[in-house]
């Protein structure tokens, strides 16, 4: 029998995208389970809080029998030995991108040479989108519909109309 192959899919989703569904769509064909979890990055003010970003992520994945949600602080490649993950998955937007992540994947390397990370392209039509993005137009009720799902939608109406 073959080992199980799991996947860790990391980053903060505040919020979630098309574009991350996305690289979780693919990522959850590609390998036994996938476990998207949310990074606590103490450097960054996120929008929502980390329960409401596990909430979302669990709305929006449920239809994946075999990707999980969670969340984590620390080195990624400590969580990843914790859960058995042997891959890191990582998408790539643009060229851009790919200085930070190539830096970081050969970091993890070093740190942890059994943990392989993979990167993943989102479809074309995500190539621009951000999570940033999203967070700005619809501070200013931009039409974000074609970037996130519904239920996004309706958290980021709810967090407008606190402030």
């Amino acid at each position: 029998m073959k080992n199980k192959i799991i996947a860790i899919y990391p980053g903060t989703f505040d919020p979630v995208t098309n574009g991350h569904i996305d690289i979780i769509d693919r990522a959850s064909q590609l390998f036994d389970e996938v476990i998207v979890t949310v990074a606590l990055n103490i450097n960054k003010t996120p929008l929502f809080s980390s329960d409401e970003r596990k909430f979302l992520l669990k709305e929006v994945t449920k239809k994946y029998k075999n990707v999980k949600i969670d969340s984590f602080s620390g080195l990624l490649v400590d969580y990843a030995k914790k859960n058995k993950a042997s891959v890191i998955v990582r998408g790539l937007r643009a060229v851009s991108d790919f200085e930070y992540e190539f830096q970081m994947s050969l970091t993890n390397r070093k740190l942890a040479p059994k943990v392989t990370t993979i990167f993943l392209m989102p479809n074309e039509k995500y190539t621009y989108l951000n999570s940033s993005l999203v967070r700005e137009l619809s501070k200013f009720n931009g039409d974000i519909s074609g970037f996130v799902p519904a239920i996004v939608r309706k958290k980021l109406k709810e967090k407008r109309k606190k402030d």
